[in-house]
């Protein structure tokens, strides 16, 4: 989000402006996919001049932070009034839409729900080999060792037999739990706890990983 009044974008893309560290942040984070919302246009009476001015100083410094300013959608807003939010705006008739490039092609709108709608989902890669980074092992009486993680590739099911790096330990899962409920599978994204057989939580700790074996 920028904030279009006079002085303000200038102060938010200065060396230590807000816009500037949170394009490099969201860069940082691994955030691809990018929308520049240009706020406040009310306060610049809707200037066509302050807009583009806008555009191309921003285009220059996402560009520089590893952004693709083609693969953007730049949207004039004003979030006091609503407009170019959900429907698009009388008071800019200059305005014709956002353009950004996706793999597929060309991708147009108006408004800003539009933007946000045109967001390409991230394909979650459970075709991969089965990577799970643990966050922690704990001892659960009654049940045993259960180790807990995100997974971030491949799949993790019951039944499966499982090596644990660099601990060298391989063994099978017995269930796999998210949130107190049994699954038949844990996917990338999820986090998961999963019981693990004839293993003492002294063997695997956190930091190591789950592999397939």
């Amino acid at each position: 989000i920028i904030a279009a009044g006079t002085g303000e974008f200038e102060a938010g893309i200065s060396k230590d402006g807000q816009t500037r560290e949170h394009a490099l942040l969201a860069y940082t984070l691994g955030v691809k996919q990018l929308i520049v919302a240009i706020n406040k246009m009310d306060t610049t009476k809707w200037s066509e001049a302050r807009f583009q001015e806008i555009i191309k100083e921003t285009s220059n410094f996402i560009k520089k932070v590893g952004y693709n300013p083609k693969t953007v959608a730049f949207v004039p807003i004003s979030g006091f009034n609503g407009d170019n939010m959900i429907d698009s705006s009388p008071n800019c008739p200059w305005y014709k839409g956002w353009e950004k490039e996706i793999k597929s092609g060309k991708v147009t709108g108006k408004t800003l729900l539009e933007a946000i709608d045109s967001i390409e989902p991230p394909k979650r890669p459970s075709d991969k080999p089965l990577r799970l980074p643990l966050q922690d092992v704990y001892k659960i009486g009654g049940i045993g060792t259960v180790p807990v993680g995100r997974v971030e590739t491949g799949v993790i099911k019951p039944g499966m037999v499982v090596t644990f790096a660099p601990a060298n330990v391989t063994t099978e899962v017995k269930s796999v739990e998210m949130h107190h409920e049994q699954l038949t599978e844990g996917l990338p994204g999820d986090n998961v706890g999963f019981n693990v057989k004839n293993v003492s939580v002294k063997e695997i700790r956190r930091g190591n990983v789950a592999g397939d074996s």
